[in-house]
């Protein structure tokens, strides 16, 4: 049996752009029900949602095969972390709140075995290698994992030429919400000067060669992000789709109005 190929890692290297959804509600039932839905990847997210490491295991196997594929959220750049999910077969990971380029040196180690990296060879215990019945696992492993870094502050900004000249970074994912915060326009992610950080961050992730990531729920917001070149994007969550679908069929029925929302930070 070969290792497997990672095909997100593949279409994003290849400018094939992958629209994606948040995956926070932290069921495997549920993430089993967004599988299906078309999306090319999909996020489970480790940092915001009630979730441990054999809880995001789970999901990633019920969404693994149904046409989406998987990533992970960590809640933070933890090598043990790191080591013990991608064991369980994870094969792309974001990792947020990046903030400096020695930051990014060390979890592009840490997704990679010696002598290139520091990963701990155990995979045979996990899924990663089907339980020690892939037998190149070892061999293939660093060419198919597929590290994303989450940009999200004023810092992270300032060294992102750094950390996308690193090798071993395939792309870098900019949190609006965060960076609005960090730049004193706390949930107002659409803020003129937030987009302008935005552009300046895209255009210096494109001249490095690597692919541009952003989440954004609001669909004009959506295409305007598309329109300056973002290269996979979700733009959406479950919860919020949960939230929005169940309340507007109660309105709809009762003949109520739509309420006001106000910025949550998704």
């Amino acid at each position: 049996m070969p290792a497997p190929k990672n095909p997100f890692k593949a279409a994003i290297r290849e400018g094939r752009f992958q629209l994606g959804l948040w995956v926070a509600l932290a069921s495997p039932y549920a993430a089993e029900v967004v599988g299906g839905s078309g999306y090319d990847w999909l996020l489970i997210d480790g940092e915001h949602a009630p979730n441990d490491l054999p809880l995001l295991a789970a999901q990633y196997r019920a969404i693994e095969g149904r046409g989406s594929h998987p990533i992970v959220r960590l809640p933070v750049g933890d090598a043990t972390l790191i080591k013990q999910v991608l064991d369980t077969g994870v094969q792309t990971l974001l990792i947020p709140m990046v903030d400096n380029v020695e930051q990014a040196r060390q979890l592009v180690r840490a997704v990679r075995y010696p002598p290139h990296g520091i990963r701990g060879v155990g995979a045979a215990l996990g899924r990663a290698t089907n339980f020690g019945r892939i037998t190149d696992y070892l061999q293939n492993a660093n060419d198919e994992i597929c590290l994303i870094l989450q940009i999200e502050s004023r810092a992270g900004l300032a060294a992102i030429v750094e950390i996308a000249a690193l090798d071993g970074v395939d792309g870098l994912f900019i949190g609006p919400s965060d960076l609005a915060a960090d730049m004193g326009h706390l949930g107002n992610p659409a803020h003129p000067e937030v987009l302008s950080a935005i552009i300046d961050g895209f255009a210096h992730i494109q001249k490095a060669g690597k692919a541009r990531g952003i989440l954004t729920l609001d669909p004009v917001q959506a295409r305007d992000y598309r329109d300056l070149g973002a290269d996979f994007m979700a733009i959406g969550t479950d919860v919020t789709l949960l939230v929005s679908a169940t309340e507007r069929l109660r309105r709809e029925f009762l003949g109520e109005a739509e309420p006001g929302r106000t910025e949550s930070g998704y």
